[in-house]
């Protein structure tokens, strides 16, 4: 009789145990995700140097980037500005492969300018980046960047 309650606690505590463990996977995600690693400089004097972001990618499908180089898929927004800025970005995975990619790429921002009669302005610059598919990752803001001018 022991013997026999022992195995139906096990049998019991066993299929517990498989019901628990056994979650369906979550898909992956479809669009691109971003964040910014480094904006350097923060401060530049107006007309003078290009700002340089760093920003970190991952995408499930690695369909981020277009071959024809008149195809933009990066969106920069200055905080100033109502009208976007559009990189190219080159394809990120061999032959435009269809596998989970991550890494970091560069963009370099052309000197900024003073867009009123003042010393300095501030600004930020937002990023977005598309995929081949057409799925457009998180928004990513920098921090203030500052803008002196250097023709006082």
């Amino acid at each position: 009789m022991i013997n026999r309650n022992f195995h139906r606690i096990w049998f019991a505590a066993m299929a517990v145990a498989l019901l628990f463990s056994c979650k369906p996977e979550e898909p992956a995600p479809v669009a691109p995700e971003i964040s910014i690693l480094e904006v350097t400089p923060t401060m530049v004097g107006a007309y003078e140097h290009p700002i340089e972001v760093t920003l970190y990618y991952r995408d499930a499908q690695g369909d981020i980037g277009e071959a024809d180089p008149d195809s933009a898929s990066l969106r920069v927004r200055d905080s100033r500005l109502n009208a976007d800025d559009w990189y190219h970005v080159p394809p990120l995975t061999p032959n435009q492969m269809e596998l989970s990619i991550e890494g970091d790429f560069l963009v370099q921002i052309p000197p900024l300018f003073l867009l009123g009669n003042g010393d300095q302005e501030t600004t930020t610059l937002s990023f977005q980046l598309y995929d081949r598919a057409g799925n457009a990752s998180n928004e990513v803001t920098s921090e203030t960047i500052l803008i002196l001018d250097t023709l006082r």
